[in-house]
């Protein structure tokens, strides 16, 4: 599995009194790729190199 983009440690603060199970945090990385994914295809149509804010 490749390096997860979002901390376990900053998921683990994020969540606030529930427990995070194993295979949340591979979930979440694929969300967060597939987020960043859009963003890039986004910002790369409108023939720029530089993804904004606005991507999302």
């Amino acid at each position: 599995m490749a390096e997860l983009i979002v901390s376990k440690s900053g998921t683990k603060k994020a969540v606030k009194g529930c427990n995070v199970s194993g295979d949340f945090y591979k979930a979440l990385d694929k969300e967060v790729r597939d987020i960043i994914n859009r963003a890039v295809s986004r910002a790369k149509s409108n023939g720029r190199k530089t993804v904004r804010p606005g991507d999302l």
